[in-house]
C-alpha cells in the first residue's frame, strides 16, 4: 500500500501534495494517508478527498490521522 505521511507538512502545502499523491498512485488503490494528531490537517486532506469524489475511511480512536482512500 502506497503511503504519503505529512509529518512536518505545512497547511498550505497540503492541497497539492495530496492531490498530487492520490492522483499519481490512482491505479494502487488503497492508498493511506498519515495526518497525525492535528485534526485540521485531517480536515483539509478530506476536504481535497471530497472535491475529487473519494472513497474513503478516517481512522478513529487509535487510527486517528490516518485515511485510507478506498477508490477515486
Amino acid at each position: 500500500m502506497n503511503k504519503l505521511d505529512l509529518h512536518g507538512v505545512r497547511h498550505h502545502e497540503v492541497d497539492l501534495m495530496v492531490e498530487n499523491f492520490i492522483f499519481l498512485n490512482q491505479n494502487e488503490v488503497p492508498l493511506n494517508i498519515t495526518c497525525g494528531s492535528s485534526s485540521r490537517m485531517v480536515e483539509l486532506v478530506q476536504k481535497v478527498l471530497d472535491r475529487n469524489g473519494s472513497d474513503y475511511i478516517v481512522g478513529k480512536g487509535l487510527d486517528f490521522g490516518r485515511i485510507t482512500l478506498l477508490k477515486l
